[in-house]
This record gives structure tokens, sequence and C-alpha cells, in this order.
């Protein structure tokens, strides 16, 4: 009796046992049914890759309308181009999980029958995407792929093209453009639907009247710019102020005296918290007045009547020009061959080739800009609260040239001395943000104030918040253009070395800031660290962790088991 009532406590275990570990499946069966209906996860990352920003998480929760993407990365790709895949998933994943009305899709242009490839991707082109042949090295084997590197964001009949993968800086390693292009995912989707969501569009107006640049030669700027703001032109003379409905002020390349009224005008745009950006040459020089007869040219101050308002704003640009050996190219002759002249590229010093070095939203990750002749910018001290942040920078080897030198081409018959390049890192670029005052203040006499009353305006000596940027360069805003056929080059084109650098992107990514501020574009800050993995290291110790990932779990397992065992047995054994 007493072995039969045990046998029947041990079966009555074993069947509890048996019930308790079918109750633990279906809990996890459910458990895993119900997490498929949400996408959460928790952030352990010390550089928070995975947290979106506060302003990204406002701009998703506020979009009342469908927003489909569709992503154009599906397929097989190296291990580079997975991981900028999955991050594209994950981010979407992200913003669905804010908002369910934006979805997306991956699709592959590469799949399907050769006529369904090539019409796929002549619609494609149209749409301004082009695809990209990378070539990505893993051990010791290279990897070649066709591929789009983009994602279509559309928005009722809407839709805007978004390049996930940025542009491939010489010198840089295709894991760190990749890690780049992953660590600007989150503010390029999301200033994608910014614009797409934007009902009105702000609006920026370039000054005339002053020699700035023509409309043909800031063409190709405005079509960018007009995907999402409207753009246009102002005499000044002509108007009596301009209204705070203009979102922006471009005074882009003036080359002749701006007169007291117009700077007036100016400066009260400033004080009712306008923005303005400055596109300005300190000397005239251009490769045109250097290839004129004569042994040399001396460049002169253009006398544009500006430099006591930029003072009074927290800005000095100086009468120099700047060397630096980080440069672009120009083609000289160096000989004949019968009646053919023979040309060589050489490095031309006065035309910079600016590595942004400043982690502000504006410049991150940006590729390289070329200016043109630029002059040094000096920080000044304000009656008011105004900061300064340096944008751009010349390189490490820059040495500055006083307006007074001849200029010639002389300077490239001789190798480069680094020891004479010994001014570094000089600003071309500042931003400044800040309360500024007026350059009038003291100075508006009584008639002019009753002048102003009659006009139905009120003269402010003092700014609400608001940003301008200074660029000591004009031309970097300048595209190419051949009047006598129309043909428009790309801004930032250098025909010469067959490039197109960052000016346009600087520029627009300026102008973004100018006028949005700190939002969306605080996501460009987003630093994701690059661990990569040491490969000559790998390929020695590869068949080493090879066996202990395969078998240490085994192992562990195995012993688990074992010890289990022993343990049923010792703990039966004994009753």
């Amino acid at each position: 009796m007493k072995f039969s009532l045990l046998n029947m406590g041990q079966k009555t275990n074993s069947s509890q046992r048996w019930m308790q570990a079918l109750l633990l499946a279906v809990i996890l069966i459910l458990l895993n049914i119900v997490a498929s209906y949400f996408f959460f996860r928790i952030d352990l990352t010390g550089d928070k890759r995975y947290t979106l920003t506060k302003p990204t998480k406002t701009l998703v929760k506020s979009v009342k309308d469908i927003i489909s993407v569709k992503v154009l990365l599906d397929g097989e790709f190296p291990a580079g181009f997975k991981r900028l895949q999955q991050s594209t998933k994950e981010m979407l994943d992200d913003f669905r999980a804010l908002n369910p009305n934006i979805s997306y899709e991956f699709s592959d242009p590469n799949a399907g029958t050769p006529e369904q490839v090539n019409d796929l991707r002549k619609k494609l082109k149209d749409l301004g995407v082009i695809p990209t042949n990378l070539r990505i090295q893993q051990d010791d084997k290279t990897e070649e792929k066709i591929i789009f590197p983009y994602a279509i964001v559309n928005y009722g009949t809407r839709k805007f093209i978004v390049n996930l993968l940025e542009s491939n800086v010489p010198g840089t390693s295709p894991e760190v453009v990749l890690n780049n292009s992953v660590g600007l995912l989150e503010y390029k989707l999301a200033n994608a639907i910014q614009k797409l969501l934007k009902k009105d569009k702000q609006n920026i107006l370039f000054t005339d009247g002053h020699g700035e640049l023509q409309q043909y030669e800031t063409a190709d700027l405005e079509a960018g710019l007009r995907e999402s703001y409207n753009t246009g032109r102002v005499n000044l003379d002509t108007i009596v102020q301009i209204k705070e409905v203009i979102d922006l002020l471009i005074v882009a390349r003036p080359r002749t005296s701006i007169d007291e009224k117009t700077k007036f005008k100016i400066d009260q745009y400033i004080m009712n918290g306008g923005k303005v950006l400055w596109l300005i040459d300190k000397l005239a020089v251009s490769l045109d007045s250097l290839r004129r007869p004569g042994n040399a040219y001396v460049p002169y101050d253009y006398t544009l009547n500006i430099d006591d308002q930029l003072f009074k704003y927290g800005a000095r640009i100086q009468s120099n020009l700047i060397l630096d050996m980080e440069c672009s190219k120009i083609p000289l002759q160096t000989g004949m061959m019968g009646k053919t002249p023979q040309y060589d590229q050489f490095p031309w010093f006065y035309y910079p080739l600016i590595t942004p070095k400043s982690n502000h939203p504006i410049v991150k990750s940006l590729d390289r800009v070329n200016l043109y002749f630029p002059s040094s910018i000096d920080t000044i001290q304000t009656k008011t609260a105004v900061h300064k942040e340096i944008l751009l920078s010349s390189s490490k080897y820059t040495r500055l040239q006083p307006n007074t030198s001849r200029l010639n081409f002389e300077v490239l018959r001789y190798d480069a001395e680094p020891e004479r390049f010994n001014k570094p890192y000089q600003p071309v670029a500042v931003l400044l943000e800040g309360t500024f005052p007026s350059l009038y203040e003291n100075r508006v006499a009584p008639e002019m104030q009753e002048g102003l009353t009659k006009l139905g305006l009120q003269y402010k000596p003092l700014s609400k918040e608001t940003r301008q940027i200074v660029i000591s360069d004009g031309d970097v805003a300048r595209n190419a253009y051949n009047p006598a056929t129309g043909e428009m080059r790309p801004l930032g084109f250098n025909p010469y070395e067959r490039r197109v650098f960052a000016n346009k992107n600087f520029l627009v990514k300026c102008i973004e800031y100018l006028i949005e501020g700190r939002g969306i574009i605080e996501a460009r800050a987003r630093e994701v660290k690059l661990r990569l993995l040491d490969n000559i290291k790998v390929r020695e110790e590869k068949t080493y962790w090879q066996v202990i990932n395969i078998l240490v779990p085994i192992g562990l397992l195995i012993g688990f088991g074992l010890m289990y065992v022993w343990f049923r047995k010792r703990k039966y054994a004994s009753n």
C-alpha cells in the first residue's frame, strides 16, 4: 500500500510538471502573438542610436493622413548594405510605432524580366533616382552590385525622393560612408515627411541691384529650394521695407556699394526677427583677372559699405586671401605637341576644399565644399548676447596672403612648403545666433523718425531672437552657365576634376537651419560610432573563434543536461 501511494504521488508530480510546461508554452506563444502587433525596444546603447529626437517624435505623431514609404533596398546585399537596409527598416518601424498612419514596403528594382527592370529603371531615372555601383571589400574578395539606395515617400499625390546613401568622400572608407548614412536616416526621413506636410511654402528673397549673382547663376540652388520654398528677387531700392512675410534674405555676392537706406532696411528686417545669409567676396579677384596680359594682378577691396554692419552683428571679413594645401586643381598649359597645346592640372591653393570639422547639424557628415578665393573671418564681441559658431574653416596647412600681394601663376612652378602654411583653421563660414544690436542705434534723427512714423513704421534698436550666416565667398552659390548654349552645370561642379562638391548641400542646410532653427535638423547631429572589427585579427583567429562559438554552447548544454539528470537521480534516490 505504501508503494502504491508513492507511485501515485510520483505520477501526480509528473503530471503537474507536464501541465506547467504546457502552460508555459501557451503563455510564450500568446506573448509572441500579442508582441507581433506591437513594436517596442529598449535603447541600451551609449550613443542612443535607437532613440528618436523629440522634434522627430512630435512631427511623426502629427501625421493625420496616410504616408507610405517605398524603400528600394530589397534583395541580397553585401554586409555593409545589409546594415543600411536593416537600419532603414528599424527606423521606419520606430515611425510606425509612434503613428500607424506611416506604412512602408521594400522592393527590389533589379527583380523581374530584363524588360521590366529596364522599364522600371527608366521611370526611376525620371524621378531622379540614379543607381549606384558600389564596390565593397570583405576579407579577400571584392563585391560589386548595382543598387538603388533610395526611399520614395508618398503623401497623397505628392512624393519626395530620399537618397539614403551619403556621398563617397575621397579617402573615406566605404564602412565610414555607410555608417554616416545610417546616422542620417532619421533626419532624411523626417525631413521628407516635414516637407510633404507643409501646406504653405516659406519665402526666400535674393537681393538685386548691386551686382549680385544673376538668376541664371543661382538657378541650380533655386531649383533645389523650390521643392520646399518660394524664391524670388527684389531690388531693395524699390521697396520701403522688407516685410516679415519674407522668411529669409540672401545677399549673394554684391559688387557695388550698398547705400545707407538699403542697409537700414536690412537692419530693421533683422531687428524684426528676419534671417540673412551673407555671401560676400571681400576682394576683387578671379581666374580671368589673372589670365589678362601682364605679369601679375593685385586684388583690391570691393567698396560694399557693409563692413560696419557685419561688425555690429559680430563678424568681420578680413582683406586677405586664404591659401590652403587642401584644394582643387586647375589646368595650365605646360607645352605644345605640334600645334596642340598640352595641359596639366595643378593644385590651386586659392580654391580650398573645406572638410567640415564642426559637429553642428548644418555641417555634420557633410562632404567637402569647394570655395573660390575666400577670405578669413574674425568673430567680434557684441554688445548683446550673440553666439558665434564656426561652421567651416580651412585645413591645418593654411597661409594668409594680404590684399597688397601680387597674384600670378608662378606659385605653381614650385613645390609647396608645408612649413610656410602655418596659419591653420581659418574660419570661412560663421553662424551668428541671438539678439542683435541695430547698426543705427543712437543714429536715427528726429526727422527720420518722423518719416518712419508717416510710413507706419517703427524703429527698433534691438532684434528679436534670430540668426544670420556669413560666408566669405560669394561664388560658393554660383553654378556655371554657358549663355551661348543655355547649358547649366550643377552647383559645386568642378569641370577640371569632373566632380560635384557639396556646395549646394551646404547652402541648403544653411537655409533650412536659418528658417527652421533647431528642430528636425537636430537629428543630423546624431553620431553613430563605428566599431570596426580588426580584419587581420579576424583572419588569423578565425578557426579559434569558430570552434569556441560552436563547441562552447554545445558543451554548456551537455553539462546542464548531465547536472539535471544527476540532480533528479539524487533527489528521487533519497525518497
